[in-house]
């Protein structure tokens, strides 16, 4: 299989966990209309994650989904808890899963991680969203994948 159609394989194996069963297309229409829809729909993000695979950057949805729910939490333990994980995987120098955020920003999480407050990686997180959305959505939404997806729905 060519390096072109390995990726295009990933999003109809979604099929078999029952994916591309459930996703409508006016969900996947409505993705082209903002990066917002994008990632705020049912099925948006996993699908947005596969295709960021294929860029190497699915850190980038998993750090910003991620916060999403670091933000929910209520108990301090646990924040602390994750406060500390989402350092150790994506913030620190040479984590497993890096992301491309600004010294100033790295530093502030530095600084508040032993106390992390509710807020304390919103800048990273803004960072992050403002990388997807104005590099890889554009890309994502000219894409094959994005493509086939859709043409696929459209005839079904």
């Amino acid at each position: 299989m060519s390096p072109n159609t390995c990726w295009l394989r990933k999003i109809f194996r979604a099929e078999e966990n029952g994916i591309s069963s459930k996703v409508s297309l006016e969900e996947v229409l409505q993705w082209s209309q903002s990066f917002e829809k994008l990632v705020t729909s049912k099925y948006g993000p996993m699908i947005y994650k596969t295709y960021l695979k294929t860029e190497h950057s699915d850190e980038n949805m998993e750090f910003w989904l991620a916060c999403e729910a670091y933000k929910k939490i209520t108990s301090q333990r646990k924040r602390i808890s994750m406060a500390r994980k989402l350092f150790t995987s994506y913030i620190q120098p040479q984590a497993p899963n890096e992301i491309n955020i600004d010294s100033s920003a790295r530093c502030a999480i530095i600084k508040n991680i032993q106390e992390p407050t509710q807020s304390c990686f919103d800048e990273a997180q803004r960072i992050i969203y403002m990388h997807m959305q104005r590099d890889s959505y554009p890309r994502f939404l000219e894409s094959q994948f994005y493509q086939k997806l859709k043409q696929s729905l459209q005839t079904n």
